[in-house]
């Protein structure tokens, strides 16, 4: 293939994917973020709410389930569980947290934040299509990055001379990082 093959190639690939690109760049650095932060959501109403729970060894799904309807909840039940002493029920539209000892806590209700929740969704979902779309999408990220090596001719600026180096420099930092931090 001709240089002119490759540009062309790597700047139609970059055109088309550029809206993946970017909305995979940002919701993935809002989920980086989603235990301090949560983009997906934002909260409309906080109720504070005092119960009697049982023992942790009686929490269970069905439990949490019933919990959520006689606090008023109607909504799609997603899961619960007991960390550091707080019960902690999850709802498709409300988040519930008690405090195991004294059973006080506070129900969330919240609504999904428009586009950027959608956007997240991209990270999480596992349909059929999407999984194809999406090794399309990595195999067109392949061949945008390989075809951006050969695109600047000689001269110190060229792969050759110094695109290796940083080449080099990306594959080795997140490598380090996996064994330092991993």
């Amino acid at each position: 293939m001709k240089k002119k093959t490759f540009r062309n190639l790597h700047r139609d690939l970059g055109y088309f994917y550029i809206g993946l690109i970017v909305s995979f760049a940002l919701s993935g650095l809002m989920m980086n973020h989603r235990d301090s932060w949560h983009p997906e959501k934002y909260t409309t109403e906080t109720k504070a709410i005092a119960v009697k729970l049982p023992a942790e060894s009686e929490i269970n799904e069905k439990f949490a389930e019933d919990l959520g309807k006689k606090l008023g909840i109607d909504d799609k039940f997603r899961r619960h569980n007991v960390k550091k002493d707080v019960f902690k029920i999850s709802f498709e539209n409300h988040d519930v947290e008690i405090d195991m000892k004294t059973g006080k806590g506070e129900i969330v209700s919240f609504l999904k934040t428009p586009i950027i929740s959608q956007s997240m969704k991209l990270h999480k979902n596992t349909s059929d299509f999407w999984i194809y779309y999406s090794d399309i999408f990595a195999l067109s990220l392949i061949l945008i990055a390989l075809t951006g090596t050969i695109m600047v001719k000689g001269g110190k600026f060229s792969f050759k001379q110094r695109g290796w180096k940083l080449a080099v420099a990306g594959v080795l930092f997140p490598l380090l990082f996996l064994i330092l931090f991993g």
